[in-house]
């Protein structure tokens, strides 16, 4: 049998989140335990016309600024931007959090659905959406994600969220009663899936095109056979859990306002739309994270000299030249400074491989370099830091440094999908900035209504 029943999160006497706990109770003739697993379903997808997908398709909301967003829909009215980056729509300067930009988003979705420029599926579908950079392609199944699963774990996080950027999506999520943009999961590989997978890719696709700007391709199919479509969410109960791999703040807002929903519906029963969200799962197998670099301003006092002294009490430090170096492998780091690059080596003993925090290459280069030499406590809010994903290559990194504007860059091997799922496993958290994850999804693909 299932059971459900609302909670209330309390923190120091006051309500804070409401959410909603389901569990699956299995019993035996022995035993009565509690046993999570996965739980998704098919929606009626609100897509473009085939005709106006590379018009309404867009990049993320929180990967450009308000000016960019700007930029990049002038001309379009039918760019997403006009529905997650509705401020482009006021003056600029308009706050992006004024009320007025969060009802500017809905007045705009409708619109869109009232011209034709989005129209919904007739039944409930899964989709296949297929992203191919420098020649890797990786194929992800787009599903309602179950709000329960990730009160409860199922849906596992290796990422803290900031309140303040919750509740910007919560708002949004609620003015327009849908998820506009969907989140990335990975989940455990799975060949039954990856044959359903094989077989609609082999079709003619819905969409297929080319992003502008970073040349990523991006094709889709719509799963609409019943059969098809028992047999994943089958494979899918199957699953001990997914895992969030980009969009963290997404789906905290995503799953707080399903369960908000929940708590208001004097007749909820657990199976209206807006227990679930949209999400786009790829298996873990085939996914890359590229490594997330540190450029920092000044060198807390020392000259370079005195710097790499330093660092030598931890770490073996080879110079390497004016040549680009790449850290060759976990716990070799690649620092640029005064000109030269350098190769550092993690000593051992620096490190507790059985540790999956302190493993990682993030922690070794906060505790050992950033904290302990430079004086950088918080990465989140010291502003002597900053952070450049490796899509941009350590070239990158050589010209902040060269500019001025930085004193010293540090390129980190990256975090492996396996570390990244040995930690959420553990109900451990990264720190931060340590996952890129490349290419991003392009929203405006499909959005799912919670009503």
């Amino acid at each position: 049998m299932e059971t459900g029943f609302p909670v209330i999160a309390c923190r120091g006497g006051k309500i804070t989140r409401p959410y909603i706990v389901y569990k699956e109770v299995v019993t035996n003739d022995i035993n009565l335990r509690f046993k999570i697993m996965v739980k998704i379903k098919p929606f009626k997808g609100i897509r473009p016309p085939k005709n106006l997908i590379e018009q309404v398709a867009s990049r993320p909301y929180d990967v450009l600024n308000s000016a960019e967003a700007r930029e990049e829909a002038a001309g379009n009215e039918k760019s997403l931007y006009h529905i997650i980056k509705p401020e482009i729509d006021f003056p600029e300067g308009t706050d992006e959090h004024d009320p007025r930009v969060y009802e500017k988003a809905a007045e705009n979705f409708r619109m869109f659905q009232e011209k034709g420029w989005l129209v919904q599926d007739e039944k409930p579908c899964y989709y296949v959406y297929a992203q191919t950079m420098n020649g890797k392609t990786q194929y992800g199944l787009v599903v309602g994600a179950y709000v329960p699963d990730y009160m409860n774990g199922a849906i596992k996080k290796h990422e803290l969220t900031r309140r303040d950027k919750e509740e910007d999506r919560m708002k949004h999520v609620r003015v327009n009663n849908a998820n506009i943009e969907p989140v990335f999961f990975a989940y455990p590989e799975n060949a039954e899936l990856d044959a359903i997978v094989a077989k609609y890719v082999a079709r003619k696709p819905e969409y297929d095109f080319v992003a502008p700007g970073d040349g990523f391709g991006h094709t889709f199919w719509v799963i609409d056979e019943n059969s098809d479509i028992d047999a994943i969410t089958a494979a899918f109960e199957k699953m001990p859990a997914m895992y969030i791999a980009d969009g963290h703040h997404r789906s905290a807002a995503a799953a707080l306002v399903g369960a908000e929903k929940a708590t208001q519906n004097p007749n909820h029963k657990g199976d209206e739309e807006y227990n679930y969200f949209m999400a786009v799962c790829f298996p873990a197998n085939q996914l890359t994270i590229i490594d997330y670099n540190r450029v920092v301003k000044d060198l807390n006092g020392l000259t370079p000299e005195q710097f790499l002294q330093a660092l030598s009490e931890h770490f073996i430090v080879e110079e390497k030249g004016t040549e680009v170096y790449k850290p060759a492998a976990l716990h070799n780091f690649s620092l640029y400074v005064d000109g030269k690059w350098y190769s550092l080596t993690a000593k051992p003993g620096t490190y507790d491989d059985n540790d999956p925090i302190g493993v990682l290459d993030v922690t070794i280069s906060s505790n050992l370099i950033l904290d302990k030499i430079l004086g950088i406590k918080d990465l989140r809010s010291d502003k002597r830091i900053d952070f450049v994903g490796g899509i941009r290559g350590l070239g990158e990194l050589k010209k902040r440094v060269d500019s001025g504007e930085m004193k010293m860059a540090l390129a980190l091997y990256p975090v492996s999908m396996k570390q990244l799922m040995d930690i959420a496993d553990t109900g451990n958290i990264m720190p931060p900035k340590t996952t890129w994850f490349e290419p991003k999804l392009r929203s405006g693909l499909v959005i799912h209504k919670l009503e």
